[in-house]
């Protein structure tokens, strides 16, 4: 597949970016490398390769899933300009 100078200036539209005609050309070469480079990939056989997120081995680090408050309640609302037990009090707004 290969990107024509109408498909680079709609795809600069598209992508609100302001492209001059000088750098149409430029543009339209990188685009096709691009192309060029994922055909390639897709050529390679990955039969029987499973999918891996890391060349090595590794467990994420996970930490305990416990809730808390923080323990910083009046830091919290200490900027507030109205709070009633730790709780931001803001008007009513629906009768």
């Amino acid at each position: 597949m290969s990107v024509d100078q109408a498909t680079v200036r709609r795809i600069a539209r598209l992508s609100r970016i302001a492209v001059s005609d000088a750098e149409v050309p430029r543009l339209q070469g990188e685009l096709n490398a691009m192309l060029d480079f994922v055909e390639e990939l897709s050529a390679v056989d990955v039969e029987g390769v499973a999918p891996l997120a890391s060349v090595m081995p590794m467990q994420m680090k996970k930490r305990h899933d416990v809730v808390t408050d923080g323990d910083i309640a009046d830091q919290v609302t200490k900027n507030a300009p109205a709070r009633e037990d730790h709780f931001f009090v803001v008007p009513k707004v629906v009768e």
